[in-house]
């Protein structure tokens, strides 16, 4: 009987003894920040600015220098407009022209309508003469100019400010025949490129829109650009619009030919409460998550706003300075105990 008695009341105190378990999760406060929903796009970046300089006349190759290092212009040199990066000998081009015979003309020329302009004021030549006199300067202008022009063939100098991207070898000397391709030159701190969205974005979509601009080798680091022109028209295969971005590349991080992502920014909210998509359950009663309320999770049901990829912005069913669970939240219950170890 003894033995009997003994048993029983160490069960009782076991189930006196009982604890509920505090499940371990991780929380963090709510707080305000802003949001921005975008529309996700790919394409090809391209130069904003290309040139490339073909030799508009025959002669032997002279790589110039550059001021810059003194030493022979390479790829990948910085350009200056009207900078020259090539010459082109060519004495018996040089010798047809004439054109220090052009210049010595025209300054004749010059000479003889300011003499006959003079005299015209005194009475001395008619209208006439002084028409003719004007011609023949007006004909040694074009001369030369035009002779200018025929000799600037020989030099192939940058047409704007640049990088030079292109410089294909040629020993110094080398014949070089009208058309071949002597250099190229790009403008890369500014890019564009050309995207296509589904026929349903197409009223989302206007210019002016910012575009956060990523390259997939280089997560790290974005650039900004401007949605510039939209195609109302869709491509009938691909029900897409083809719209065109400008980029702003200052420092050269991002070259034309590469592949990048970019965000297409269509609305954005300011001081708003924002959470990770990610600790939203999906319940029957709506987009929910827990916060820690006295030791204990409570269940919130959430009126959504914008969203993104990653984030979402809270309408109602938080408050700034919830404690609202980040990691664990899986398999919460309302009210199940919890204990906050982050």
């Amino acid at each position: 009987m003894l033995l009997i008695l003994l048993a029983w009341g160490c069960n009782s105190d076991a189930d006196q003894e009982q604890v509920e378990i505090s499940i371990p999760v991780s929380a963090e406060k709510v707080a305000k920040g802003s949001i921005e929903a975008y529309v996700l796009t790919s394409g090809t970046l391209q130069a904003y600015h290309t040139a490339i300089l073909y030799a508009e006349a025959q002669g032997r190759y002279r790589l110039q220098n550059n001021p810059q290092t003194g030493k022979p212009f390479q790829s990948g040199d910085k350009v200056k407009k009207g900078q020259t990066i090539v010459a082109l000998e060519n004495p018996e081009m040089i010798a047809d022209v004439r054109l220090p015979s052009l210049k010595l003309e025209l300054d004749i020329s010059q000479r003889e309508y300011e003499k006959q302009q003079s005299l015209y004021d005194k009475g001395g030549v008619t209208l006439r003469e002084l028409k003719t006199a004007e011609r023949t300067l007006m004909d040694a202008k074009f001369n030369v100019d035009n002779a200018q022009l025929q000799l600037a063939k020989l030099r192939l100098s940058a047409p704007f400010d640049g990088t030079l991207a292109e410089l294909p070898f040629f020993s110094p000397g080398t014949e070089i025949a009208t058309g071949a391709e002597l250099a190229q030159v790009v403008v890369y701190e500014k890019l564009v490129a050309e995207v296509n969205f589904p026929a349903g974005e197409l009223n989302r979509i206007t210019p002016g829109q910012m575009v956060r601009v990523t390259q997939y080798s280089q997560p790290e680091d974005t650039l900004q650009g401007r949605i510039t022109q939209v195609s109302p028209a869709l491509d009938p295969e691909t029900r897409s619009f083809r719209a065109l971005v400008d980029i702003d590349n200052p420092n050269g991080i991002f070259r034309p030919g590469m592949f990048a992502r970019l965000n297409v920014v269509v609305d954005s909210r300011e001081n708003t409460i924002v959470i990770p998509r990610e600790i939203i359950l999906a319940r029957r009663e709506g987009p929910t998550v827990y916060i820690v309320d006295n030791g204990a999770a409570s269940r919130r049901v959430l009126t959504l706003g914008l969203e993104n990829p990653y984030f979402v912005e809270v309408e109602s069913g938080l408050k700034e300075g919830d404690r609202v669970v980040t990691k664990g939240f899986e398999t919460l219950r309302n009210r199940s105990r919890v204990k906050v170890v982050n």
